[in-house]
């Protein structure tokens, strides 16, 4: 296997939390059918992390996205990750200066709903992960941000 796609949940998968009666609405994640419907053709593997709104993801889960791309074999991952605490989670894994291409992509709108970012932010996330150098990226919207120097723009939903 080529890459590894580590999948946190988010927007990407339609992962919201219902405040009201204080539970995830999804269960699921899209991942699969989209990498299905792109004809994806690259050598990769999927695991599911946690399917968590991004407002959710604690240090601890932090670590645990550390701890899998550091000990995984593939020196190429992918984190589809949501993008409220994307940005986050991009500097936390910078800071170990980890020796492989680490790209956290996810989207404004939820993959399973109409005019949604997600398809091509996820085509644009495999591509970058195959030919950029060694670092921790975010790819957003035809983007490429380095974890030093990325942050999201509340205001306007774009990083």
């Amino acid at each position: 296997m080529k890459i590894k796609i580590f999948v946190t949940g988010g927007t990407i998968d339609n992962i919201e939390y219902d405040s009201l009666k204080k539970e995830r609405k999804n269960y699921k994640t899209y991942i699969p059918e989209l990498l299905k419907q792109s004809r994806v053709k690259v050598d990769y593997g999927i695991e599911i992390l946690m399917l968590k709104d991004s407002k959710f993801i604690t240090e601890k889960d932090r670590s645990t996205i550390f701890k899998k791309c550091l000990y995984c074999k593939q020196n190429r991952i992918l984190i589809t990750h949501g993008t409220a605490t994307m940005a986050l989670t991009a500097k936390f894994l910078g800071k170990y200066n980890i020796k492989k291409t680490i790209v956290l992509v996810g989207s404004a709108i939820p993959s399973n709903k109409k005019k949604s970012d997600a398809l091509f932010n996820l085509g644009a996330a495999l591509i970058a992960v195959q030919i950029l150098p060694k670092g921790i990226y975010i790819i957003m919207n035809g983007n490429v941000f380095s974890w030093k120097n990325v942050k999201k723009n509340f205001n306007t939903g774009f990083f």
